[in-house]
């Protein structure tokens, strides 16, 4: 199966459950978060998606952001 097959079923099986902005980065970055969660490991990951700092693999699976939301959560009115 080519790229742009995986693309096409991902994006299908998305429209079916009316998710939008799903695409095959989608899984990737998913794994990569879950994994960060279960293993708290950002070193295997930053290897296994040739990042170049631990960084930009956390800023890739959105652990920053997740981070800055719940701090923001505790403010909000």
């Amino acid at each position: 199966m080519d790229r742009s097959t995986a693309y096409r079923i991902l994006r299908d099986a998305a429209e079916h459950v009316n998710l939008r902005e799903v695409g095959t980065h989608t899984l990737r970055k998913t794994f990569g978060y879950h994994f960060y969660q279960q293993t708290k490991d950002v070193a295997i990951l930053q290897e296994l998606f040739n990042h170049s700092s631990p960084s930009i693999t956390f800023e890739y699976i959105g652990i920053h952001q997740e981070a800055l939301d719940k701090a923001m959560d505790k403010y909000r009115i």
